[in-house]
């Protein structure tokens, strides 16, 4: 994406939403940008680790989503523009340190992009990050496109500076990940190298100072309102004579508007992309002389209540619809078919033709699956094979491996957050009778898995620690890690071990094994399980996505005179490449990389890459 650099005011470009924030950004004069990779914000990342060096600024794969907030914060406190960027569940880790830096404000415009998911696409929930907003003070954009991405983001800077204090743009994944035509602004140099200026008064958020800063915080906030009254991104679409009032907000408004224009409904629309603090005086204006007012806005009831509110003292007698009254749901992202039966329900839509449904193709069910060759199939394998028919308990963690949880493997029992599985596997071998192992890849041992470590070290807890350890953050697209060799710039780095840090920890039995030689791994894995405490097997081989030359081997072949149809192979692995066809067991030549797995797994020899039919 070298085009993002091209200083061509009015130079129009189609670009991901992603890519939009990251040229806003760059025409804000950005200096330092920290992240940790998680869908839908991965783009940005993404595109800076191929961009940022090259524009001057200093960016980072930081630990996790904390740490990445906690330098962010220095920079932009030490007079640095600064961004950080997260998927949603990305500011519950990075809450704790953003509450407080609310009180302490910045002195240079930091911006935290926080990318929702409605109707968990790839995550665990799809909370709505519009409530961190009120709960930490945070002034509040909403994008709708891509263009006004790359706008707010811009504007989020200045807003920044002038407040003293973090702005949040609130994302979600059709936004981040719609394509639209972007108009280039002009393009700033990078922030410099900064200086900072001691204020231990300020920033040292101990309890004397955390008193006198809540204040300074509200009064920054009340700043913050009159800006959001008159904010370019709150905009009034209004008819004559409307039958219907509509505030939209998000993706949503797009629906309403497309709906609008396309049909020419007598609909007077106000698009809200400043939504904290909320414009209550301009939202009281468009409602006062309404009858009816439908709220368009994904997932919680955000705007809505706020404009039940408001109406007691501009319009008591409105007629407030959205989620409440059952005219949306507080579940899932909108679309167009959603949005055009909740307005059909108050005025008359004429007629369209029927909608193409998903379920309108014969297509097969493709249901997500560990690549053919993923190092996470062979030793979910071995684990099982180690066991035999002894009872254990999966816990699991957030990452390709979570795929666990299919037939045949069902090796995940239990997940709630990333470095979870740790922490969880220690209360359960405190709390049952069973063997416990945890799951967790190698970006989430660095990210999270390593307090609860230490802290299963010290409580003297009892469980099968395997790291699985594929080189890369494989889910969010094989961005770099503490233990890959290199940074978000490109530049070579420290690898961290893993293993060092777990003989650290004081753990005892710590291994590393290939987990494509299958029999080993089981044998490593039967130790590990009779080890009393914790024991930590790392398995390590690369995703099969990065090791080119894995995937270019010969395809395996399954010779029918010798096989004995057990399926051992479909029922017990259950790579994709299997397939049966009739009472056959057939490999997709397609699919199959080679990596001689279900060759181990064959107990009559009946696999490899040479066998005569």
């Amino acid at each position: 994406m070298k085009e993002l650099l091209d200083d061509e005011p009015g130079k129009k470009i189609l670009l991901l939403g992603n890519e939009a924030i990251v040229r806003g950004a760059f025409e804000a004069g950005v200096g330092h940008g920290s992240t940790y990779p998680g869908t839908p914000s991965s783009e940005i990342g993404n595109t800076l680790e191929k961009i940022a060096k090259d524009y001057g600024m200093y960016f980072e794969y930081s630990a996790n989503e904390k740490v990445a907030m906690e330098v962010g914060a220095a920079a932009a406190a030490s007079g640095r523009r600064a961004m950080v960027w997260m998927k949603h569940v990305g500011i519950n880790v990075a809450a704790d340190a953003l509450m407080t830096l609310m009180y302490c404000g910045v002195r240079a415009g930091m911006v935290i992009v926080a990318a929702g998911d409605p109707s968990v696409h790839s995550s665990q929930n799809e909370q709505d990050n519009r409530y961190y907003s009120i709960l930490g003070g945070i002034p509040m954009l909403e994008p709708t496109s891509p263009q006004e991405a790359k706008e707010m983001t811009k504007y989020a800077f200045d807003l920044s500076e002038e407040l003293e204090l973090p702005v949040m743009i609130r994302t979600t994944t059709r936004v981040n990940h719609a394509r639209g035509i972007v108009t280039f602004g002009e393009l700033k140099e990078p922030a410099p190298i900064a200086h900072f200026e001691k204020d231990p008064g300020r920033f040292v958020a101990v309890p004397q100072n955390a008193r006198k800063n809540h204040p300074r915080l509200l009064e920054q906030l009340g700043k913050a309102g009159p800006l959001s009254e008159k904010s370019q991104f709150n905009r009034e679409m209004p008819v004559e004579e409307p039958e219907l009032h509509v505030i939209g907000s998000g993706a949503g408004f797009n629906y309403v508007h497309e709906l609008r224009e396309a049909n020419g409904l007598p609909i007077s629309i106000l698009k809200l992309g400043m939504t904290n603090p909320f414009p209550d005086e301009r939202v009281g204006r468009f409602i006062e002389d309404a009858k009816r007012v439908l709220i368009v806005e994904e997932l919680e009831p955000f705007i809505e209540d706020k404009v039940q509110a408001i109406a007691k003292k501009f319009n008591p007698a409105l007629e407030v619809y959205g989620k409440h009254t059952g005219h949306f749901s507080r579940l899932y992202e909108y679309d167009p078919n959603v949005v055009r039966e909740a307005v059909s329900k108050l005025i008359d839509v004429p007629p369209s033709e029927e909608p193409l449904q998903a379920e309108d193709f014969a297509l097969p069910s493709r249901p997500p699956s560990l690549c053919p060759g993923c190092p996470h199939r062979a030793t979910y394998y071995a684990v099982k094979k180690a066991l035999g028919k002894r009872e254990a308990i999966f816990s699991s963690d957030i990452g390709c491996y979570t795929l666990g949880v299919q037939d045949p493997l069902n090796t995940a029992d239990f997940l709630i957050c990333m470095g979870g599985s740790v922490g969880a596997a220690g209360g359960f071998s405190k709390n049952t009778d069973q063997k416990v192992f945890a799951f967790l890849g190698d970006s989430t041992f660095f990210h999270s898995g390593l307090p609860a470590l230490v802290s299963g070290v010290y409580n003297q807890h009892d469980f099968v620690y395997v790291v699985m350890d594929n080189r890369t953050t494989a889910m969010t697209g094989h961005q770099p890690h503490p233990g890959t060799g290199r940074t978000g710039m490109g530049g070579p780095a420290p690898m961290v071990s893993v293993e060092d840090l777990a003989r650290g920890a004081g753990v005892e039995f710590v291994e590393t094994v290939n987990p494509y030689e299958i029999e080993k791994t089981t044998e490593v894995f039967k130790r590990a399980i009779d080890h009393p405490g914790i024991s930590v097997v790392v398995t390590k081989y690369p995703c099969v996505l990065l090791d080119k030359k894995k995937l270019s081997k010969t395809p395996l072949k399954v010779d029918q005179d010798k096989c004995k149809r057990c399926y051992m192979c479909v029922n017990k692995l259950g790579c994709i490449a299997l397939v049966k066809e009739g009472d056959d067991v057939v490999i997709d030549t397609t699919l199959c990389i080679g990596c001689s797995h279900c060759a181990q797994v064959c107990p009559f020899d009946a696999i490899g890459p040479e066998v005569e039919q």
